[in-house]
């Protein structure tokens, strides 16, 4: 009875198992920072200012500066919420196309094609876990590499190619969420993980007794 249980519960989960033994595979093969994109970031000078007399006046812990193409600007984080202002501590308005796809020169190795405004989420996308509004801008490369800039502080916050959706299609299989592909709190994970157990703990108890069957005789 426990083969027969055995033989068709490793059947049942034979395809996730071998999901995630590729997978396993191919991340065990390919270096994170390859697949990040850091290889195409080109190093920048480090800013050095004092700015204490704005930042003591705008009363938030949590303050940094950043270079915008030919500008300085403060990047203030109060809890939640995150707002730019210039070094006189005034508001900044959004980078156009053209200055993102300027920032894309001058901060990576890749030549911008078209640059895209996001302003709204949508789930699964390649800049999820980014804060919007964000530029996407496609590149004149063999891998599709779109470069990802922060609308307000024209930072580069991510840098997506194929080898990119190659691992983040593998990472959805290998923790079960195939729609937004973040989520390792998922049911199927738990299910099929519990299930994957007790195949190996039967297996092993079957390879057991029939050594001791073996050793009787």
């Amino acid at each position: 009875m426990l083969r027969i249980f055995h033989k068709y519960l490793s059947l049942a989960i034979s395809v996730q198992l071998l999901l995630w033994t590729i997978s396993g595979i191919y991340f065990a093969f390919n270096k994170i920072e390859l697949i990040r994109g850091e290889q195409y970031i080109l190093e920048q000078e480090n800013t050095e200012i004092n700015f204490k007399e704005i930042t003591t006046s705008l009363n938030a812990k949590n303050i940094g500066i950043l270079r915008r193409l030919n500008e300085l600007v403060l990047k203030v984080e109060e809890g939640s919420n995150i707002y730019y202002l210039d070094l006189k501590g005034n508001e900044i308005t959004s980078l156009t196309a053209n200055e993102a796809k300027q920032i894309v020169r001058k901060k990576t190795s890749l030549q911008p094609l078209e640059a895209v405004k996001i302003e709204s989420l949508s789930k699964g996308s390649e800049f999820r876990g980014r804060n919007l509004p964000l530029f996407k801008i496609s590149t004149a490369s063999n891998e599709g590499v779109n470069v990802y800039v922060d609308a307000m502080s024209g930072e580069v916050v991510a840098i997506r190619s194929d080898s990119w959706r190659t691992w983040d299609f593998l990472w959805g299989t290998h923790i079960m969420d195939y729609a937004e592909r973040e989520n390792i709190d998922n049911f199927l994970l738990k299910i099929f993980s519990i299930l994957a157990l007790v195949s190996a703990l039967s297996g092993i108890i079957l390879f057991l007794s029939g050594l001791r069957r073996r050793n009787s005789r």
